[in-house]
């Protein structure tokens, strides 16, 4: 009889028998193999903490103690052990389950998270709200190795180890983050993965010794201390016990029998913050993840026998065009180098990385860092590109104003997953990026709308002398409007894609195509002449372009796929008013709200900007006005 079925909760867990969790972690991992293999996912990190997340609600009492997963790439079994299995099927489809914690989805979950290195932070004010209120229960962060390259982690343990409150902190050791670990850190993680056999050996010996009779156990005693003296000098979390916490480990995250007994003897355990490090191997129990773990961090359905995928792409995504222009531009002049923060292959880095190894650096999750590092690099005459998705980019924001526009320095940042981005959901959607950007001064706000103006857009960073941003979304768009005449594609020059006396629509990047789109549907159905200006270079704006449709008395209206408040739409409105001209007709844009998961297309169609919503939309205003 299958056991996951009867589990509706921790509480079932607990009653399990050892060789039933067994058989429990097997139904886990095939339930995670075939839902991801259908909807995508992120499935070698899932796969590698089964047998953890079973010991640990075997151990602690969810949701009274608390339970904080960072970013949440190892939260499936959680999910599917906290009353979600009816659901997930739907996982990451639109209006069905998400692929990382969800506050609504269920009282086990505590935050909805997708950003790495918060964990500790937020179990450390969960823990000290637990003091102040008076209550006894058990805080636990659980935080992957990758996490530990970011520096808010070490920020909150500096903190939570000069003090007293009650805290475990758990890592999670299997030698990745999303591509392979960089670093110092993950050096010192093999030093303490090799003392793991020193508990093998340990035990077998303390074994053999108290089975001498009368002098056995006080030997094994004295060996033991000996023992353990050694270990503190060569094999013990010094770095970790420096900050504070007491450090036992690291054990194997595959033994269920192990984890809960230690987690038990660490719930006895309350005059430090504790540390308990386990290793586990990334996409285990499924061998093509286990060889290639970076491959299947992240998937799109695919087929479980063989890894392809189920449906292939229909063209290269927007970060293999930007980094084989990266590559190309490499070639042509020394000073361009690359930086990554952990996500060379995400972020299309992979060929410059091999092209020229000693111009490519990857900072570990830390984007802070590259920011200023970069900074650096281009303070001494280098050209740096940092390639970061756009939602991750909003972690280096006070670098990005203080370490490069303040000083003027030709840093560019390549900004990638910009607007909606799908599956992932709300804690992944670029949709802050042109609000968060458009008002820093000194800098270039580049937004191309296919590949082709991305790839010219890269190469034209080449001459600028300051701060620039390029930002293009997920996926390539294949060019479109290259017969058209007029201006050519330069930074502060717009592009006139389509006349129109009706109105003019002022658009950039993957909304400048839908705009097309709705100008022709209204052209056909209504004969109205819609005119598309691609609005490409978002700062410094065409003023010339804006000037002109001013003193035509142009009908304008905007349309971008970010969010309207202190967006695009809102500085052409402040522009007509320092100019006197008519206000836009309309501000399209999405809502003013965090957006759940779905596919684009699905997303889009809610927040009323497809291309068919666009064209009524607009055939309303101009009726309407």
């Amino acid at each position: 009889m299958a056991i996951l079925p009867t589990i509706h909760g921790p509480d079932d867990v607990k009653r399990l028998s050892l060789q039933e969790c067994g058989e429990l972690a097997t139904e886990l991992r095939q339930t995670i193999i075939d839902t991801v293999s259908r909807q995508g996912g992120h499935l070698a990190s899932n796969l590698g903490d089964v047998e953890l997340t079973i010991a640990l609600h075997r151990a602690f009492s969810s949701p009274k103690d608390k339970l904080v997963f960072d970013v949440g790439h190892q939260i499936y079994a959680h999910k599917l052990l906290t009353g979600r299995q009816e659901r997930f099927a739907t996982l990451r489809s639109y209006q069905g389950m998400s692929g990382f914690p969800c506050r609504a989805e269920s009282e086990h979950d505590l935050f909805d998270t997708g950003h790495s290195s918060t964990a500790i932070s937020m179990a450390l004010g969960l823990a000290r709200a637990r003091d102040l209120k008076g209550e006894d229960h058990h805080v636990v962060a659980i935080v992957g190795d990758g996490a530990l390259t970011g520096g808010m982690c070490y920020e909150a343990m500096n903190d939570a180890g000069s003090g007293k409150s009650r805290l475990i902190v758990i890592l999670n050791d299997n030698e990745m983050s999303i591509s392979r670990n960089v670093g110092a850190l993950p050096e010192y993680f093999k030093h303490l993965r090799a003392s793991a056999s020193w508990y093998g050996g340990k035990k077998r010996i303390k074994h053999r010794l108290q089975s001498i009779p009368v002098v056995g156990k006080p030997l094994a005693g004295l060996v033991e201390k000996a023992k353990n003296m050694v270990k503190s000098v060569v094999t013990e979390g010094e770095l970790f016990e420096a900050l504070g916490f007491r450090y036992l480990g690291p054990f194997d995250g595959h033994n269920i029998d192990e984890m809960t007994r230690v987690f038990e003897e660490a719930k006895q355990l309350s005059d430090t913050p504790l540390l308990i490090h386990v290793i586990t191997r990334k996409g285990n129990g499924y061998e093509l993840a286990e060889r290639q773990p970076e491959k299947f961090h992240g998937v799109a359905p695919f087929r479980v026998e063989n890894g392809m995928k189920r449906r292939q792409a229909s063209g290269p995504s927007a970060a293999q065009i930007a980094g084989k222009a990266l590559t190309d531009m490499g070639a042509k002049d020394p000073r361009v180098v690359a930086i990554t923060a952990a996500m060379a292959g995400g972020t299309g880095l992979s060929g410059f990385e091999k092209q020229y190894p000693e111009r490519f650096f990857d900072v570990g999750i830390a984007e802070q860092h590259a920011v200023s590092m970069a900074a650096g690099l281009a303070r001494d005459g280098m050209k740096p590109y940092f390639a970061v998705y756009s939602t991750f980019l909003q972690r280096a924001y006070d670098q990005i104003i203080h370490d490069v526009c303040l000083q003027n320095l030709p840093v560019t940042i390549m900004s990638d997953h910009v607007a909606l981005v799908g599956d992932d959901g709300k804690t992944h959607h670029g949709v802050l990026s042109v609000p968060m950007l458009l008002s820093i001064p000194n800098l270039t706000l580049l937004a191309p709308r296919d590949t082709q103006t991305l790839e010219d857009g890269l190469h034209a960073t080449l001459a600028l002398e300051g701060p620039c941003v390029v930002q293009y979304p997920k996926d390539g768009i294949a060019p479109y409007a290259q017969d058209m005449r007029g201006e050519a594609l330069s930074i502060g020059r717009w592009q006139t894609l389509r006349e129109g006396g009706d109105c003019t629509i002022l658009a950039y990047g993957r909304m400048v195509k839908h705009a097309m789109e709705a100008a022709k549907l209204l052209e056909e159905s209504d004969g109205l002449q819609i005119g598309v200006v691609d609005c490409w270079s978002l700062r410094p704006m065409d003023m010339n372009c804006l000037q002109a449709l001013f003193e035509n008395k142009a009908r304008i209206i905007t349309i971008e796929e970010g969010e309207r408040i202190g967006g695009f739409g809102s500085e052409i409105a402040r522009l007509c008013v320092e100019h006197g001209a008519g206000m836009p007709l309309a501000i399209l844009g999405l809502p003013n709200r965090f957006i759940a998961h779905g596919s684009v297309d699905q997303l889009l169609e809610e927040c009323g900007l497809s291309s068919e919503q666009l064209a009524a939309r607009i055939k309303q205003t101009l009726s309407e006005k």
